[in-house]
């Protein structure tokens, strides 16, 4: 089979690899539908993930059909059509039981990380039975393969973290796909108002779309200043950090009301300054998250229903063997005005 397969720093390559084969009664051996590209294969080719071994296939989300199961699977069959979960999970570890996958003893990510992943033709799913999900034929294949990460991600680690309740006013930095899909899950809850800012007017305006009450360019030292002003000087009450920089963080710091919750969701690749000289008698709460992917359920449903198009963050579609293509274009995303990109299989 084809697979993208990482080389180390800023080496990738489109190749031949082996099909995998089950290993362990549970797994199952899924012909890989559609795929995508998420921030962090980027992060992984840049180095920043030291724990990803040269030649490791890459890739963590996708949908599929399933082709082969173990003789341990009990809840699919050959001929499945299934979402794969960015994270795996035995379902019965310590961590798993307390509803935290992303910790699970034998799985959390690690696909595309520790072993390989789903940017091939094929891919082995450890402990299918906790680690896919069957999808009705009637949902959106695009919208299924959002739901792999983006979506149980920004929902997890943004939403629920940051207690959002009706009334209340959410700011969101960085409006890239994890922070889009934030916005659109906020609205579950029915906050107030939705303020998103990010660096890109083209990304701003795909957040006015989808439902922004207002969007501001974060640049310039007087963000904060704007904000206050939308507020009446009071700030947010939910702050959302979705990029995963120091000053991503440190506006969300400086926007959020007293009382407020600052939820994050970026990936830090370095150390960030916590302002507790101006926090300490804030009342706030600060939230940290790796997805457990336990909401995948709940927005499969939503996704069923009509009340959620995850569809509508993806600006680009690829045949998978012009992969090379498709990670050219998203690592531009800005002059290539991408958000999410599909890359199909057939």
């Amino acid at each position: 089979m084809k697979a993208l397969v990482y080389h180390g720093p800023g080496k990738k390559a489109w190749e031949e690899r082996p099909k995998p084969q089950i290993k362990d009664d549970e797994d199952a051996i899924v012909k890989v539908v559609k795929t995508t590209i998420c921030g962090t294969d980027l992060h992984i080719l840049k180095g920043d993930v030291r724990d990803v071994e040269d030649g490791r296939v890459l890739g963590h989300e996708g949908i599929g059909i399933i082709e082969k199961v173990g003789s341990g699977v009990r809840n699919f069959k050959k001929g499945d059509k299934v979402l794969i979960s960015c994270i795996t999970s035995d379902g019965s570890c310590e961590f798993c039981k307390r509803g935290m996958y992303s910790h699970c003893e034998h799985g959390g990510w690690i696909l595309g990380h520790l072993i390989d992943g789903t940017q091939a033709e094929y891919v082995r799913i450890p402990y299918a039975d906790t680690s896919l999900y069957r999808i009705p034929e009637e949902i959106n294949e695009d919208a299924s393969v959002m739901l792999s990460d983006v979506f149980p991600t920004a929902f997890e680690c943004g939403v629920l973290n940051g207690q959002i309740k009706p009334g209340d006013t959410v700011g969101i930095v960085g409006a890239g796909p994890i922070g889009l899909a934030a916005l659109l899950t906020a609205k579950f809850y029915s906050p107030a108002r939705i303020i998103v800012m990010d660096v890109d007017e083209g990304r701003l305006s795909v957040a006015r779309e989808l439902g922004a009450t207002d969007t501001l360019i974060s640049t310039g030292a007087d963000i904060a200043d704007r904000v206050m002003e939308l507020t009446g000087k009071k700030g947010v009450d939910v702050a959302i950090e979705a990029v995963g920089t120091p000053i991503t963080f440190r506006i969300c710091e400086s926007i959020i009301a007293p009382g407020g919750h600052i939820a994050n969701i970026g990936v830090f690749g370095e150390p960030v300054d916590l302002h507790m000289e101006k926090l300490w008698a804030q009342n706030i709460t600060l939230t940290t998250r790796l997805v457990d992917t336990v909401t995948t359920p709940m927005l499969l449903k939503s996704v069923l229903s009509g009340a959620l198009h995850p569809e509508s963050l993806v600006t680009h579609h690829f045949r998978l063997d012009d992969i090379m293509k498709a990670y050219d274009t998203y690592s531009h995303a800005r002059e290539e005005k991408a958000l999410k990109v599909v890359l199909e299989n057939r």
